[in-house]
């Protein structure tokens, strides 16, 4: 495998991470409203900024083991899914993209578990 490709398998899903977790961050904005003071906006921010603060966690123990960033944005698909029936409009904003990161960690998890077995020595 050319290197391009193998940096495309480790790096990809991982960028594709860190972006969906700044897209998801602007929806912290929306806890901004006038009147309250700072201290309620900033505490209402940090609290809309959690879920980020728990795919970073989850995007850094990827980083090592592709699968475990599969499974977890995978049953983070599927929860948003079941959680926002009540606005089916929502499902694909804030599900598509993590079902993108999903798949993309898994689809790295296959390849680069391929390419581990490939290179393994042979026993005679």
């Amino acid at each position: 495998m050319s290197r391009s490709r193998l940096w495309l398998l480790v790096w990809g899903p991982t960028v594709l991470g860190l972006v969906v977790c700044i897209y998801l961050s602007f929806f912290a904005l929306d806890s901004i409203r006038p009147g309250p003071g700072v201290r309620l906006s900033l505490t209402q921010i940090a609290v809309h900024l959690l879920p980020t603060l728990v795919l970073l966690v989850i995007i850094a123990l990827s980083w090592r083991w592709q699968l475990i960033g599969g499974v977890v944005f995978g049953c983070l698909t599927l929860a948003y899914t079941f959680m926002a029936r009540s606005r089916p409009s929502w499902i694909p904003v804030i599900a598509g993209p993590l079902l993108v990161v999903a798949l993309a960690y898994l689809f790295a998890w296959w390849r680069l578990d391929d390419l581990d077995a490939d290179a393994a020595p042979r026993q005679a």
